[in-house]
């Protein structure tokens, strides 16, 4: 906690948060709520703080709740702030020459009238304006009565009136406030709520989000994420003028009462005063299952002492949101719930910026959350520790992996100098059940003819890499061969970050053994690199040799097992390339495999997203299947290396097989019907079981 018992009502700190000046104010034990749209007190108040430290971008009123105002909010109040400052101490509006010159009678009274106004400037900045406005037509009345030695007076004070209304006029907030002034009245403060909304935040918590749903936008979905008594809202929602869609997210932490908040806060207090120790992260399930013992037994006494009643699922749920806000990932755990969800983005500063995500049926979309520099901060100590890779400025670069229960997730952290406002995370959210060939069917990746096909090349041992841009679905799709490979084969799956579904599959009784290698991204390492894995691959007995990419030098180990895994057991891996040549440019000319162990690739699958025409919407398709000849010296695109087997119609939205695989020219189709009894010179016979 910021603000520790017995610290003076009101006072304030400062506190740099990424390129922000945050100014938290002290409102425990205020009898008061604060709210600058709400209470003339309030508003007064933070424009008088503004004047005392003019550099601040946000405040956040530090109460049972945080009540967080954006830096467009304290804009407007800072102008409010600067006016203010300028009219009293530039001005000198209260100076006797500035408000009669001939020292008249009316001097006491106007003296009194801008002082009132001066001070409803800072408590409630339109009504000010409406004061003021209604006083200079009155002078202006007067002056057509006033004698003609005092009409200089006069014109004297009324300049002075209007230079303060046109001053007044030229801000953020009375601007804004014109198209709301035919409905307004005077002293009511409802049209502040129209500029002014707090974010609020749980004590327990430093991540702000914006609860209200925003204005001017029309609901598109809505729906709820997780279960039981923890359940969350989501509701998507599209501006007219905005290319994004709005993920608005409200978590339980964000609805509950003053009483269970206070609990929470309480409760995380007690909590946080335990160091946990590296170990203690590497069973992250068990961990988390005695976190949550302890924070449910921790609440049932601080409730007896506090004696708020809590039933048996209340106590369960603020036990989760306690875990998940102590050694949890907080707001990202409710995110990853989602299974609509496919990355999640955070971008430098953190707290500056909200997160972005990717929705699965509504695209790129920003959200409602904006976490905090100690929440960046805290994820990163987390996933240092998950993982037991280095992230610092010798190291600013951290792929791993998050598992919660059944959801996994990939992780990548880049921090400086790397990036230099700070610390950017990027996560990818994996599907919680392994996807199938089936199942890529039902969304149209594949045909069924494409999926006999691959099942196919499975089944005869082939070598294929399978090819795409970022977030193609190539890693799903390799999974999905997997499922391909008959159970009584060995299966051996080498990765740098765990993203296919070993556990699913182990699950389902196959003999999988995986094995995690250093990361292409980290210099130095306790890990094994990728090519010393590879070729340890070889050694531990007959085996499917699974590659989970193939991204540097691993690739002439990768090379070797192929050919040492030819017409034995599958080989394959996932790998960048748009096309079959941009495959082999790659492999040949970026990672140094020399062009004859090429030929190894039996097969090249190019999983690439598509898009209809006038439609943003992209949809990700299977593209082509490319079997690589073996006839050919240099260059394979100009030697008739690259056969297409299946092709990608656009019109048709569908792969539909070539006039080489109809026809029967395949030498890798033949290669495998070669060894099986019945299948040698009968195509038909090989079409049919495909």
């Amino acid at each position: 906690m910021l603000f520790k018992p017995g610290t003076p009502l009101y006072s304030y700190e400062i506190v740099r948060e990424a390129d922000n000046q945050v100014m938290y104010v002290n409102y425990l034990g205020s009898s008061l709520v604060p709210s600058i749209a709400g209470d003339p007190q309030t508003m007064s108040r933070a424009i008088d703080l503004l004047i005392e430290s003019p550099n601040i971008s946000r405040i956040v009123f530090v109460q049972q709740r945080n009540y967080s105002y954006s830096p467009e909010d304290i804009f407007m109040l800072q102008e409010i702030a600067n006016l203010y400052v300028h009219l009293t101490k530039q001005e000198k509006l209260l100076s006797p020459h500035k408000l009669s010159i001939m020292n008249t009678r009316y001097l006491s009274q106007r003296y009194g009238d801008v002082s009132y106004l001066l001070n409803l400037l800072k408590r409630d900045p339109v009504a000010c304006y409406v004061e003021l406005s209604r006083l200079i037509e009155e002078e202006r009345l007067n002056l057509e009565n006033t004698t003609e030695e005092l009409k200089l007076d006069q014109v004297t004070y009324l300049r002075v009136l209007e230079n303060f209304l046109s001053l007044l006029e030229k801000t953020s907030l009375i601007k804004e406030a014109q198209r709301y002034l035919p409905d307004y009245i005077f002293g009511k403060r409802d049209i502040y709520y129209n500029f002014f909304r707090s974010d609020i935040i749980p004590n327990f918590t430093f991540t702000r989000l914006a609860a209200s749903l925003p204005e001017n936008a029309e609901i598109v979905s809505q729906y709820v994420i997780g279960e039981g008594p923890g359940k969350s809202v989501v509701t998507i929602m599209k501006r007219a003028d905005d290319a994004k869609f709005i993920y608005h997210l409200m978590p339980p932490e964000y609805s509950l009462d003053e009483d269970k908040q206070e609990l929470l806060n309480l409760a995380r207090n007690v909590l946080i005063e335990h160091q946990p120790k590296a170990e203690e992260f590497t069973d992250s399930k068990k961990t988390r299952q005695v976190f949550f013992n302890i924070s449910r037994d921790l609440l049932r006494d601080l409730a007896e002492t506090k004696k708020v009643k809590l039933g048996y699922d209340e106590m369960n749920k603020l036990a989760d949101i306690l875990v998940r806000h102590t050694i949890g990932f907080g707001l990202i755990e409710i995110l990853l719930l989602d299974k609509n969800l496919q990355d999640i983005v955070i971008n430098s500063p953190i707290s500056a910026n909200p997160i972005f995500v990717r929705h699965g049926e509504f695209e790129e979309c920003i959200t409602n959350i904006i976490p905090s520099k100690e929440d960046g901060d805290s994820w990163a100590a987390k996933f240092r520790m998950v993982s037991g890779r280095p992230l610092d400025e010798a190291n600013p670069i951290l792929d791993t992996d998050l598992s919660l229960g059944h959801i996994r997730a990939r992780i990548a952290v880049i921090q400086e100098p790397l990036s230099p406002s700070g610390i950017a995370y990027a996560l990818r959210r994996h599907r919680e059940d392994p996807w199938t060939l089936p199942l890529f069917i039902d969304n149209k990746m594949i045909n069924s003819f494409a999926a006999g096909l691959l099942s196919f090349l499975i089944d005869g041992a082939r070598t294929m890499l399978i090819a795409g841009t970022r977030s193609s679905g190539k890693t799903s799709l390799l999974g999905s061969l997997l499922l391909e490979i008959m159970p009584k084969y060995r299966i051996i799956v080498v990765e740098d970050t765990l993203e296919l579904p070993v556990e699913a599959i182990r699950s389902l009784k196959y003999d999988i053994l995986r094995m995690k290698v250093r990361g292409s991204l980290v210099k130095e390492s306790t890990e094994v690199g990728a090519d010393e894995g590879i070729r340890t691959s070889l050694r531990l007995g007959d085996s499917s040799l699974i590659i989970g990419e193939v991204r540097s030098l691993e690739a002439k180990a990768l090379y070797e097992a192929m050919r040492v895994g030819a017409l034995a057991n599958v080989v394959a891996g996932t790998i960048h390339g748009a096309s079959p040549y941009g495959v082999f440019d790659r492999v040949v000319n970026d990672l140094g495999v020399p062009a004859t162990s090429f030929k190894a690739t039996d097969c090249i699958i190019v999983a690439n997203p598509v898009r209809r025409a006038g439609s943003s919407k992209t949809h990700k398709r299977v593209i082509q299947l490319t079997e690589v000849r073996k006839h050919w010296l240099k260059d394979p695109e100009d030697e008739g290396g690259f056969v297409d087997l299946l092709k990608y119609n656009v019109d048709g939205d569908k792969l539909e097989p070539s006039e080489e695989l109809i026809n029967g020219d395949s030498q890798v189709i033949k290669a495998i019907a070669s060894g099986v009894k019945g299948w040698a010179g009968d195509w038909d016979a090989v079409y049919d079981n495909i």
